[in-house]
């Protein structure tokens, strides 16, 4: 999930006015490239075409691309996309791509890198000359990377992010440039992408012409096990999931599942009363050997599971939040776009300081309306809300780092090198502590107009302009703050920046108390749920009570993912990537962890852990003698649910 799902910027484009490169030897003259600052919105001299053969990718995981660029005689700029929309920085796998050759009639010429941007590539194009062809692999990964630049590719499954295979001419805004694309796939493969097919011949599909900034937002999926599901959603919209998976019964959803889904569909175009394509796919792929996320385009979702999502009802459930989360972006990041993260073309760096809005509200987004249209139950809802806000009340790096800054520096929460520390670095914190922001802001404007609006009436009229028009429409602090007083009049300013800017020990939001609800502390541990969390998605996942206890998140294993910055953990010298072998003289398990903090609460003895590091061995004493505190959502007796108003499908 983007839904868990940032960088620097390595530096900004190739900007220096004139940039000199010495030629090879076997060239008598220097030549000298101008990379223009800022790109021209005018149409570019010629339309580009790509062939992206695939056919060896089930087996090798290469991508075997030729690209042709019109082009002028003279010294010539073209970029590989450096900014991926979505991915909010320089995130383009240009480390991935490989055996670049450029041809000017036929002869090889030499190419040059820019020294001052790696994304950056020069030439002198020979007189006579009206087109280049480039070739070029593009080596997708086996293991690691994120998001598209990650493992895409099974011997079933075949994936592709159009950022990965083309490279475009420096100087012009993409959306002037149009591109021809041709998609080759392996035998027996089917697919679906956004784009339009003009004609297809056994396994090579001819696409329809499409400008450059449509073509990087129309990811494809493919595979050799497929499904297309029709949401039918009762309008003129055609509206699909399309699934690839690594066995036929991974593809297959029931009855009960379709109808969900078409739920949601109905329930997005309920909320919004508005809609920002012509069409939309919903590509899933289900796979435990491919990377999981969620990532936005305009008319598709690039949405990545685990194989089990249709065949286990437990695995369908916690994955139910992904797809409202990456189809809200159609109106949420992809029509209305903060200013600063619309750029003329890829590799104009984007800058992230309204994250909250773009991903907070989409987190607000994706619960709701994965709750009214019956993916979750409100009991659901309210025990993911109760976990966010407890691990964001218990996040020690709260106490330096603002909500604001964890988006401004997004670039950083998203890719740092590791999760160490995470608690007091702050991560995607504008994901979860923006869900509670906007949630704040809808029961606010509930309680001031007595539940007569909501936020609904924000979404519909900031996001429900230029109905039908999938043009980029840019918005600043400003304008949110102005529709929002249009719904209704209050000092938003004042509110949002509060939550924005703070930084300390308690949480600003408040909106689960406007909502008609508590958070309680006592010693009473909550319910287990019947179905319990897959095996593969256990193994690192945090036990809060243990977290803001005695300070640790360890694995199933033992591993160390975590320790809280000042616990009681990290005051006896505990730190993550430890492992923990014994507890009290006991194998390590975490039930026996949680046993151990609950007879040290009891008889006042510290928790003696045996922990490795490396090869060293050593025993740790904790004397943390709290026990547990576990937290529970409670109703507030007398006051309006709105938080439960909030719920309600739309009929």
């Amino acid at each position: 999930m983007k839904s868990i799902l940032v960088h620097s910027s390595a530096l900004a484009l190739a900007i220096a006015a004139a940039l000199t490169i010495v030629a090879p030897a076997a060239q008598a003259a220097s030549y000298t490239y101008t990379v223009t600052k800022t790109p021209k919105d005018t149409p570019y001299l010629g339309s580009l075409t790509v062939n992206v053969d695939l056919t060896h990718a089930p087996q090798r995981h290469v991508f075997y691309v030729n690209e042709t660029i019109p082009v002028t005689p003279g010294p010539f700029t073209f970029y590989y996309p450096k900014w991926i929309p979505g991915e909010h920085g320089p995130t383009g796998p240009v480390g991935n791509m490989a055996g670049l050759t450029v041809k000017a009639n036929g002869q090889k010429i030499p190419w040059e890198r820019d020294k001052g941007d790696n994304y950056t590539f020069h030439v002198d194009v020979p007189q006579g000359v009206t087109r280049l062809d480039i070739g070029f692999q593009f080596l997708s990964p086996f293991h690691g990377g994120a998001f598209g630049a990650g493992v895409s590719v099974t011997p079933n499954i075949v994936d592709v992010e159009f950022n990965q295979v083309a490279f475009y001419p420096a100087g012009y805004y993409s959306r002037d440039i149009t591109i021809q694309p041709t998609v080759e796939l392996p035998q027996g493969f089917k697919f679906a992408s956004a784009m339009r097919v003009a004609s297809q011949s056994g396994n090579t599909i001819h696409f329809k012409p499409i400008t450059f900034n449509d073509f990087v937002d129309s990811p494809l999926i493919s595979g050799r096990y497929f499904n297309r599901i029709d949401l039918n959603t009762g309008s003129n919209l055609p509206i699909y999931v399309d699934v690839v998976g690594d066995t036929a019964d991974d593809v297959k959803a029931d009855k009960k599942q379709i109808a969900g889904l078409r739920s949601f569909v109905k329930q997005q175009l309920a909320l919004f009363q508005s809609h920002h394509f012509k069409h939309y796919d919903l590509l899933l792929t289900l796979s435990d050997h491919t990377n999981h996320f969620g990532l936005e385009h305009h008319q598709s979702s690039d949405d990545r599971l685990g194989a089990d999502y249709f065949t286990n009802k437990t695995a369908f459930k916690f994955g139910a939040t992904l797809m409202p989360h990456e189809m809200s972006h159609s109106w949420n990041g992809k029509f209305r776009r903060p200013a600063k993260l619309w750029t003329p073309n890829f590799n104009v760096p984007m800058q992230d300081n309204l994250l909250w809005v773009y991903e907070g509200l989409t987190a607000y987004l994706a619960h709701v309306q994965a709750t009214r249209a019956g993916l979750w139950t409100p009991e659901m809802y309210h025990k993911a809300l109760l976990q966010t806000a407890v691990r964001l009340a218990h996040t020690p790096g709260r106490s330096w780092r603002s909500l604001q800054d964890t988006a401004t520096g997004g670039i950083v929460s998203y890719y740092k090198e590791s999760r160490d520390w995470f608690g007091y670095r702050r991560g995607t914190d504008f994901y979860q502590e923006g869900w509670l922001l906007w949630l704040n802001v809808d029961m606010k404007i509930r309680q001031l107009s007595h539940n007569a609006r909501s936020l609904n009436n924000f979404l519909r009229s900031f996001y429900g302009m230029d109905n039908g028009s999938y043009v980029t429409r840019t918005y600043t602090f400003q304008d949110v703050v102005d529709a929002l007083n249009k719904v209704q009049p209050y000092d938003w300013t004042k509110f949002l920046r509060t939550r924005l800017d703070y930084t300390g020990p308690n949480l600003p939001e408040n909106g689960i108390q406007l909502g008609g609800w508590n958070v309680v502390y006592n010693d009473t541990p909550p319910k287990q749920p019947k179905n319990k969390m897959p095996t593969r998605m256990r193994r690192f996942t945090r036990i809060p009570y243990l977290d803001y206890s005695i300070g640790l998140s360890p694995s199933d294993k033992g591993e160390l993912f975590g320790v809280r910055w000042n616990g009681p953990a990290f005051k006896a010298g505990l730190t993550p990537g430890m492992t923990i072998v014994a507890i009290n003289g006991k194998s390590y398990t975490r039930d026996e962890l949680v046993d151990a903090v609950k007879t040290a609460h009891k008889d006042h003895t510290p928790v003696q852990l045996l922990v490795q590091e490396g090869n060293q061995y050593k025993t740790v004493s904790i004397p943390y003698y709290g026990g547990f505190e576990y937290a529970h959502l409670v109703r507030s007796k007398g006051t309006p649910n709105y938080l439960d108003d909030m719920l309600k499908p739309f009929k």
